[in-house]
């Protein structure tokens, strides 16, 4: 399955289908997810990086995880770059300890063979790589969507536990509240199959100082 979709044919596609998305397509212009989806791209790598990032600011994450890359002397965070450094320099990088538990018992389920590797992902369609990422201690089904959109480029997920993605919704539908992830489903339908475009649109839309 190749990575990344033709974002000017699913941005038409969303237009036409819906009106109300179509003129924030328009007034927001294209959005730029293409430079990611051609990155190379190691699952472990990506899989750390998220656990990292959980629950913190980029700068503060993108500061430790500079930390946890000099201590390993690699560019890359896989399995071997962190089992090279102990469990007190994680530490000292500012690792918490609940997230060096999910570091660890990522790359324990690596070794075992159990996350699969860029190759395998491909073959894989999207239920089953969130049911194979799910078991490790950290990932939730949200960070696994993260990944399927942003570092795979899968056309078609909608992340309906998103906060920012539901108050999109609201704001494209002028809504008083946000959706519940069971009604933000249910309007998603609509957009498919690029309902990962919608994704991104919704999002921007959340942060946008526009008038809809």
């Amino acid at each position: 399955m190749a990575r990344g979709f033709d974002l000017q044919a699913a941005a038409a596609h969303l237009a036409r289908r819906d009106r109300a998305l179509g003129r924030w397509i328009r007034k927001l212009g294209p959005v730029a997810a293409e430079p990611r989806w051609r990155q190379p791209l190691d699952p472990v790598d990506a899989l750390a990086r998220a656990i990292l990032y959980q629950q913190l600011s980029g700068r503060a994450a993108a500061t430790i995880v500079g930390r946890v890359e000099a201590a390993t002397g690699r560019a890359r965070l896989d399995a071997t770059a962190l089992a090279s450094v102990d469990d007190a320099v994680l530490r000292a990088c500012g690792v918490s300890g609940n997230k060096l538990l999910a570091l660890r018992d990522l790359c324990r389920r690596a070794d075992a063979g159990e996350i699969p590797g860029a190759r395998r992902l491909a073959r894989m369609d999207d239920a089953a790589i969130i049911d194979a990422l799910v078991p490790v201690r950290g990932i939730g089904r949200w960070t696994v969507e993260m990944l399927l959109i942003f570092r795979l480029g899968r056309p078609d997920v909608l992340p309906v536990d998103d906060l920012g993605i539901r108050k999109g919704a609201q704001r494209l539908d002028a809504l008083a509240s946000p959706p519940t992830p069971r009604a933000l489903s249910e309007r998603g339908g609509i957009w498919r199959p690029y309902r990962s475009l919608a994704s991104l649109y919704l999002w921007r839309i959340a942060d946008s100082t526009e008038l809809p």
